[in-house]
C-alpha cells in the first residue's frame, strides 16, 4: 500500500473524484477524505434503504464537509436508485417523449428533484440527452427520450430545468451522444459513425439545448467517434471536450465523465489512466464506484494523479482548474438547497405525478372492439431478456403483481431464453411451455421487453399468439416491433407504468390510448 501523498496536489486530486462506496452509512474512509479535501461522493442502490436513512447519511457526509457534493445516478424510469426496491414510481424519459408534453417532463423532473434536494442529493447523472436513433441499442432504448433530435433536444432543457428547479444540478449525458450504437460502453468501446453533418443535425442537437437551459454539469460518453476524434474515446479527447463542448457548444460547468473503471476505456488505458488522460483531456470530475468502490480504488487514482502532474503528464494548473468548476458547482448546489422547496407528497404509491405520467404515456392498439378490459383474471407470461447492466437486478418489472392486485385469481410466469430452450427465429408452432399452457379458458396477457431486439422472445410471442390469437401483449421496452390483435405499450418497465398498464387491462383507470403508425384504432376499455 503507497503512502498518502502530502500538500496541496493530494488535495486537488481528491477534489475531482466522485467515488463511491459500500453501505448505508458512510465509511471511515469516505469521512477522513472529506477532510482531506474530498469532493464529492455518488451513491448507488447499495446505499439506499430509503429517504430518511439517505437523508442521514448526507447528513453525516456534510457534518465533515458542509459543501461536498452528492451525486446519485437516478434517471427515473428504468434506471432508479432512490427507488430501486420498489421500481420507479416515475415514468422514465422515452414515456415522457412518448406524451411530447415537455411542461409534464418539467414537472416530474421538479417532482423528482424536490425529493432528492430534501435528502441532501445535489448532483444528479441525469437527464440521458441520447438520440436513440438505432433500434438495436442494447444499452440505452427507453433511457432516451425518443429517436427524434428534436423531441429529445425539447425534454432534455424541460427536465433540466425542471430538476434544478426543485434544487438539484442536472448533468446530461452521455456526451456527444450514445443512441447510434449497437455497443455497451460498460463492456466494450463503442463506435458512432456518421460525418460531422450528422452529428450536427442529431447527436448534438439535445446537447445544444441542454447548455441552453443552463445545465451544471454533463457526463462524457466512452465513445469512439472518428468524425470528431479519430483516435480517442470521448472522455479521452481534447477535441471533443475542450474544442467542441467548451469553445463550440459554450459549455462552462463541470465535464464528469461516464465511470472510468468501465471497460471501453480501462480494456486500454489502464483504470488510473483512464482517470489522467480523462482530466488532460478537459475533464474535471471524475466518476467512479459502480464496481470499484472501496478506498484503495480512490488512492490509485489520486495517486496517479498526483504523479501525473510531478511527471509533467497533467499541468497542474489543468488540475487546478477542474478542482475550481468542481467547488463553484459545490457552491451552486449549497445555494440551490437553501432555496430548494419542500419534499414533495409521496403516497404508499410513490409519486402522484408520476402516476398521472405513466398513464398519459400508455398507448393501445387494437384489431377488434371489446378487447379490453380483460374478461377476468389472467395468466400472465412475462419474457426475460438479458439484464441491461445499467439497470440494477434488485429493481423488480413486470405487471403481473399490480394485475395480481387488482384482478384476484391471476397467475404469473416469468421465462428467460435458458428456459426456453433454443426456439429458431421463425417457429410458430404450438405455444411454448408455461406460456399459453396454463390459460386454458382464461384471458392470456404476454409480457415482453424490446420485442425486437431478441430473436429468441419473438418466436415464443409468436407461437403462443397462433395458439392464443386473442392474447394481449404488452411491451414494456421500446414498441418497435408491434404485434397481436391487441398490444399495450407502457414505454418503460418502472413501477407506475406497471400499474397505469394494469389499471387499463383490469378496467378499472382511465388511460389516454393513441394509435401507433401503421396499425388500427386504439380500443381502451
Amino acid at each position: 500500500m503507497s503512502s498518502a501523498p502530502t500538500g496541496n496536489l493530494a488535495s486537488l486530486a481528491a477534489a475531482v473524484l466522485q467515488p463511491g462506496f459500500v453501505g448505508t452509512t458512510p465509511p471511515p474512509w469516505v469521512l477522513r477524505w472529506l477532510g482531506d479535501g474530498l469532493g464529492s461522493v455518488v451513491l448507488f442502490a447499495r446505499n439506499i434503504v430509503d429517504l430518511d436513512q439517505v437523508a442521514a447519511l448526507t447528513a453525516a457526509l456534510r457534518a465533515e464537509r458542509p459543501d461536498v457534493i452528492v451525486a446519485i445516478d437516478e434517471e427515473a424510469g428504468d434506471v432508479t436508485r432512490i427507488e430501486s426496491g420498489r421500481g420507479s414510481s416515475r415514468p422514465g424519459n422515452f414515456a415522457l417523449g412518448a406524451v411530447d408534453d415537455p411542461q409534464l417532463t418539467a414537472e416530474v423532473a421538479r417532482d423528482l428533484g424536490r425529493e432528492l434536494a430534501s435528502v441532501g442529493v445535489t448532483l444528479d447523472y441525469a437527464p440521458d440527452a441520447d438520440v436513440n436513433s438505432n433500434p438495436a441499442n442494447p444499452v440505452i432504448g427507453v433511457r432516451a427520450f425518443g429517436a427524434d433530435p428534436d423531441l429529445v433536444a425539447r425534454h432534455t432543457a424541460a427536465w433540466v430545468r425542471g430538476l434544478q428547479s426543485g434544487g438539484v444540478a442536472a448533468c446530461a449525458k452521455h456526451f456527444p451522444g450514445h443512441g447510434d450504437t449497437r455497443v455497451d460502453s460498460h463492456h466494450d468501446l463503442p463506435r458512432i459513425g456518421g460525418s460531422r453533418a450528422q452529428l450536427d443535425a442529431a447527436e448534438l442537437v439535445p446537447f445544444r439545448a441542454a447548455v441552453a437551459a443552463g445545465v451544471q454539469a454533463v457526463m462524457t460518453g466512452h465513445l469512439l467517434v472518428p468524425a470528431l476524434d479519430p483516435r480517442l474515446p470521448a472522455t479521452l479527447s481534447p477535441r471533443i471536450l475542450g474544442g467542441l463542448l467548451r469553445e463550440e457548444l459554450g459549455f462552462s460547468g463541470v465535464i464528469v465523465t461516464d465511470a472510468v473503471e468501465m471497460r471501453a476505456v480501462a480494456d486500454r488505458y489502464g483504470f488510473a489512466g483512464a482517470a489522467v488522460r480523462a482530466l488532460a483531456a478537459g475533464a474535471d470530475a471524475i466518476c467512479v464506484g459502480g464496481e470499484r468502490a472501496d478506498e484503495d480504488a480512490a488512492r490509485e487514482l489520486r495517486d496517479a494523479i498526483v504523479a501525473a502532474v510531478v511527471s509533467g503528464e497533467l499541468p497542474e494548473q489543468r488540475l487546478a482548474e477542474a478542482a475550481k468548476r468542481v467547488g463553484q458547482l459545490a457552491a451552486w448546489t449549497v445555494a440551490a438547497r437553501a432555496d430548494a422547496p419542500s419534499r414533495p407528497t409521496v403516497t404508499p404509491g410513490g409519486s402522484p405525478i408520476g402516476l398521472a405520467a405513466a398513464r398519459r404515456a400508455v398507448r393501445v392498439t387494437a384489431s377488434a372492439a371489446g378487447a379490453l378490459p380483460l374478461a377476468g383474471a389472467p395468466h400472465v407470461v412475462e419474457f426475460e431478456p438479458p439484464r441491461n447492466i445499467a439497470i440494477g437486478a434488485e429493481t423488480p418489472w413486470g405487471i403481473a403483481a399490480p394485475l395480481a392486485a387488482l384482478l384476484p385469481g391471476t397467475t404469473a410466469v416469468r421465462l428467460s431464453a435458458d428456459d426456453l430452450g433454443d426456439v429458431p427465429a421463425g417457429a410458430v408452432g404450438g405455444a411454448p411451455a408455461g406460456a399459453a399452457g396454463g390459460a386454458a379458458g382464461r384471458p392470456l396477457v404476454l409480457v415482453v421487453r424490446d420485442l425486437h431486439r431478441h430473436d429468441w422472445m419473438r418466436a415464443a410471442v409468436a407461437r403462443a399468439l397462433v395458439a392464443r390469437p386473442d392474447a394481449v401483449v404488452v411491451e414494456l421496452g421500446v414498441p418497435a416491433l408491434v404485434t397481436g390483435a391487441v398490444h399495450v405499450a407502457t414505454h418503460g418497465a418502472t413501477r407506475a407504468g406497471a400499474l397505469a398498464a394494469a389499471e387499463l387491462l383490469a378496467g378499472t383507470g382511465r388511460v389516454a390510448a393513441m394509435p401507433l403508425a401503421g396499425v388500427a384504432e386504439p380500443v381502451v376499455g
